[in-house]
């Protein structure tokens, strides 16, 4: 994990808007449309021992982090690297392997699946014939470091404060084989196959998850004792392919991650480029000389395209995940709870699906993370799955850092991302871990959020974000409602489609207080609807279950027939739509469109956009939902299909998520109708 320490003023995020009550705020949740699966694997996290896996009924438990990356199987021992004064520390237990077999059994025994790292620097931790701890960077051998544990250095030099090191400069010239031994792909292959050997393979139960290193883009940053000068693509893409390639030999139905990087700078570019940049050769957004050198492309989509050459070349996959580590850079991540930290810590969980939000650190580029992911893999790679293998929020002891944790996994559910593994397993009974409770042990029976997302929309996520599914155990429709306000109760309606118009609902809840509580008593409703006034910085679930049958509606086929050209028309034309605008499209009484239709299904198509964005379509003069109906870059020409609810007028709402000033046209071709 890293973050870059930038000033970031946050007296402009304080919120202007809080008093006693909020506005009345509409839920728009329709269990008929948007319907996936979610996959279970968004519920995971690190070093989660079997108890812990257990309470909170997680899906995945990673052994990861800079340790891991120097972690000697044969030896049981770890070197922790910039962590901790380079330090090559035994574990009590000196049977070869025994950290990683321990892991994996005692994560099993917690319900979960195990994920180990696989180490590809090239050295590992050595100890001696004592089981002594031995020192990279031992003061005795080279003195003058600005910091020591014991005999145990820094690897900090007097000098001019240079990064990594926050006193001094890093010294380059250590001998590596002070605390470590080269360790190359065939002395790691010996551990893949001990592992199989314990566990028998992945598809009979056995380790399924080996990822690809952790951060290499990074390692001169934190191994420098024995990797001292940054990793170039041509190093990361050999070791990509020589690892993988052993994995697969070992066991083809493991499962192979990569390539594991650190954040946003790692997607972009080499580790020999981001020293690049730091050093002034070039900036970021250029074209810099190793990213040149193989042909100008983005980091992460050059790494997929070549793993993907292998496969064809050799007809062997050696990679089934692209799998990235991804932190806010605003301060987030960190026990700040100023009003200023907490609202941006409501508004950044954009970056991970918003393509029209503008990231407020120094990114400040539109992030778009598991768009931006999806788009690699279909460009470079086609038929991996995503994975966000780290990230964190920060505030785990304060309920602004439960409220975005319960943000996080409801955006992971319904954006389709495939496994998410928060570092690390929160701590027992803080709101983080309690907000990771209310999707998967809300009761303490482990009865959780569903696994189908539905539509679930809501005026402005920033306050409050909802997120919908049904449980395929007993069909329930499950509704968490997570109210970031800082202060003021939220009165909310939750409206309902697509599901009985009557029934009763279960409300559990965990707010400031800190405790998950069943609200009594339950709600009857009627009508489609019920209402329940929210507590602020509050995670609510609602367990819907209908007593009446679903409403149906029968859909009729139209001849295709375009109802919407914003380049000229007709039946419905211009002008072209402006950036944030949000125009009302009377669709009944044109193509055929009665007045009678309550949804249609078009073909949708975004034209001559002037910068990158997206369209959300929706009932007009209800809430825009927080799915987008298309996304697009500045001049691309792009169509997708949707199903769009109509109001009670036969009208529908088209609203441009684009910077003001910025223009994008749009078709529209009708080819039936449901009432």
């Amino acid at each position: 994990m890293r973050t870059r320490l930038v000033a970031l003023t946050l007296a402009a995020l304080t919120p202007s808007w809080a008093h006693a009550q909020n506005p009345p705020v509409t839920v728009a949740v329709d269990a008929a449309a948007n319907r996936h699966a979610i996959s279970p694997l968004v519920y995971g996290v690190h070093f989660a021992p079997t108890a812990t896996l257990q309470d909170l009924n997680a899906t995945v438990n990673r052994y990861g982090g800079n340790s891991s990356g120097r972690y000697n199987w044969l030896e049981n021992i770890d070197n922790r690297g910039g962590d901790y004064f380079f330090e090559s520390i035994p574990y009590p237990d000196p049977a070869q392997g025994e950290l990683g077999d321990t892991f994996i059994s005692t994560t099993k025994a917690g319900g979960a699946e195990p994920f180990l790292t696989m180490p590809m620097v090239g050295w590992v931790a050595r100890t001696n014939a004592f089981r002594d701890t031995l020192c990279s960077f031992s003061v005795a051998k080279y003195p003058g470091q600005t910091g020591a544990d014991g005999d145990c250095g820094s690897g900090c030099l007097a000098g001019p404060d240079t990064y990594p090191c926050q006193t001094g400069t890093p010294f380059l010239a250590a001998d590596p084989t002070d605390a470590s031994i080269p360790a190359d792909g065939a002395f790691q292959q010996n551990w893949m196959a001990h592992i199989k050997g314990v566990f028998g393979p992945a598809s009979l139960g056995g380790l399924r998850y080996w990822g690809l290193d952790n951060e290499p883009t990074i390692w001169h940053n934190v191994y420098w004792d024995v990797h001292p000068l940054p990793a170039d693509t041509d190093e990361m893409r050999a070791k990509m392919i020589d690892y993988g390639s052993r994995i697969k030999s070992v066991d083809p139905t493991a499962q192979v991650l990569g390539p594991e990087e650190w954040g946003w700078d790692g997607f972009f570019y080499s580790g020999k480029d981001q020293q690049n940049i730091s050093d002034g050769v070039c900036s970021f957004g250029d074209n810099c000389p190793d990213r040149a050198n193989h042909g100008g492309q983005e980091y992460v989509a050059y790494l997929l395209s070549q793993v993907k050459q292998h496969e064809v070349d050799t007809g062997v996959r050696i990679l089934d995940w692209l799998s990235l580590h991804f932190y806010p850079q605003g301060g987030e991540f960190s026990d700040v709870v100023s009003p200023g930290m907490q609202m941006l810590r409501n508004t950044s969980t954009r970056a991970l699906w918003d393509p029209g939000y503008l990231d407020q650190s120094y990114i400040n580029d539109f992030v778009r993370l598991i768009p931006r992911m999806k788009s690699w893999v279909s460009t470079s790679y086609p038929g991996l799955k995503i994975g966000l293998t780290e990230y964190n929020w920060g505030a785990e002891n304060h309920i602004n850092g439960g409220t975005a944790q319960a943000d996080l996994l409801g955006i992971f559910g319904r954006e389709g991302l495939d496994m998410a593994i928060r570092w690390v397993v929160p701590d027992a009974g803080t709101p983080v871990y309690n907000a990771f409770k209310m999707y998967r042990n809300y009761d303490g029976a482990k009865s959780t959020f569903g696994d189908t997302s539905v539509s679930a929309g809501v005026p402005n996520p920033d306050l409050l974000a909802a997120f919908a599914a049904q449980r395929t155990s007993d069909n329930a429709l499950t509704i968490m409602a997570v109210s970031k306000v800082l202060t003021g109760d939220t009165p909310t309606t939750i409206s309902l489609a697509g599901f009985p118009a009557s029934g009763s609902v279960e409300v559990w809840q965990l707010t400031s207080a800190n405790t998950i509580a069943r609200v009594l008593t339950d709600i009857s409703y009627t009508g489609a609807s019920f209402t329940k006034t929210l507590p602020p910085q509050s995670i609510t679930l609602f367990v819907v279950r209908g007593s009446g049958p679903t409403p149906a509606l029968d859909y009729f086929t139209l001849p295709p027939c375009r109802v919407v050209d914003t380049r000229g028309g007709p039946p419905i034309g211009g002008p072209v739509l402006q950036g944030q605008e949000t125009r009302s499209l009377a669709m009944a009484g044109n193509c055929g469109i009665p007045p009678t239709a309550k949804a249609l299904s078009i073909n949708l198509t975004a034209t001559q956009s002037t910068t990158q964005g997206y369209l959300l379509l929706f009932p007009a003069g209800q809430a825009a939902p927080t799915v987008s109906s298309i996304n697009y870059v500045a001049g691309q020409t792009r169509a997708n299909n949707a199903v769009v609810p109509l109001n009670a007028s036969g009208a529908m709402a088209a609203f441009v998520g684009q910077p003001a000033g910025t223009t994008v046209h749009l078709i529209v071709d009708v080819n039936g109708y449901f009432q």
